[in-house]
């Protein structure tokens, strides 16, 4: 089930100016492609981070999946209003170990971040803070999308994260907040939903901000908004 909680307003504006500046200045060369957007999955080791990303990608649940080791890459196009739009999945190692050599060019560019968490596991939950301070370390701006996504809700007899304690926390963070489970193929739908929220949202806002802008009209769209909101007396 989905806990969105004020998607509108987290969705509002999905890239940071720097993001703005350097899609716009590529803009030109990526009208005859498909738009192509990178949504990053993080979260601790044996939470369901590869099986998510696997059943969206692939339709199916990946039994016995071996530890990431670095980055895992997956993509998947979607048809968004007659549009083909296209997903590219980044999922990172859980472990430190395995993430050390990539892990700037894993932040690199991102568009969204989905926190998953094992609602099984108290020590997965308490970790996903720790990873959104990761996500601000390698500069991800504050206005790139983010869902935090509880997985394995088939194993309804080992729950140690109440769903209460998880909205408590996407409340702190302004996150919507997603529960589903990978394995369980009645959740395939709600997989993909947790996928196609994003996609959505960042199809429907980027050529809003970009359309054909050169990189000064960019500059000066932001720097308007700058100062309409340090009019606004609301």
């Amino acid at each position: 089930m989905a806990k969105d909680n004020k998607a509108e307003e987290e969705f509002h504006t999905v890239f940071s100016r720097n993001d703005s500046l350097e899609l716009s200045a590529q803009h030109d060369h990526d009208t005859t492609q498909a738009r192509t957007f990178k949504i990053i999955v993080i979260g601790d080791s044996n939470v369901g981070k590869t099986c998510l990303t696997y059943r969206f990608c692939g339709g199916t649940f990946l039994k016995n999946p071996e530890a990431t080791i670095g980055v895992d890459f997956r993509e998947r196009s979607v048809e968004l209003d007659g549009e083909s739009v296209k997903l590219q999945i980044w999922d990172t190692a859980g472990q430190e170990r395995f993430r050390k050599s990539m892990v700037e060019h894993y932040y690199r560019s991102v568009h969204a971040v989905i926190f998953v968490y094992d609602v099984t596991s108290l020590s997965s939950f308490d970790s996903i803070p720790e990873w959104i301070e990761e996500c601000s370390r390698h500069c991800v701006g504050p206005l790139v999308p983010r869902i935090m996504v509880g997985n394995k809700c088939d194993l309804r007899d080992c729950r140690e994260v109440p769903t209460a304690a998880a909205q408590c926390l996407a409340d702190r963070y302004n996150f919507p907040l997603f529960e589903t489970s990978a394995k369980d193929p009645a959740e395939k739908e709600h997989v993909d939903a947790i996928f196609l929220t994003i996609a959505y949202r960042l199809k429907s806002h980027k050529p809003l901000r970009l359309k054909q802008l050169r990189e000064s009209g960019v500059s000066d769209l932001w720097n308007q908004r700058e100062q309409e909101e340090a009019a606004c007396q609301c």
